[in-house]
């Protein structure tokens, strides 16, 4: 069997935490931004855990690291 090749698109959105949590960047903030208030930008900064339901697929896709 060959090795597990991890797929490169995901390892530059995510990551696995620790613990082992899928962490992903937020979405909404790359452009039209003007129409935006200061505080849901801002809120949007960070990394947040992704949710459990997809938790799995997004593990595995990570697998080779």
């Amino acid at each position: 069997m060959p090795k597990m090749k991890t797929k490169k698109c995901a390892v530059k959105r995510m990551k696995m935490s620790a613990t082992g949590k899928v962490m992903r960047s937020q979405g909404g903030k790359a452009h039209l931004n003007n129409g935006k208030t200061r505080a849901r930008k801002r809120n949007l900064r960070g990394i947040v855990a992704a949710d459990t339901s997809v938790t799995k697929t997004y593990a595995r896709a990570l697998q080779g690291r």
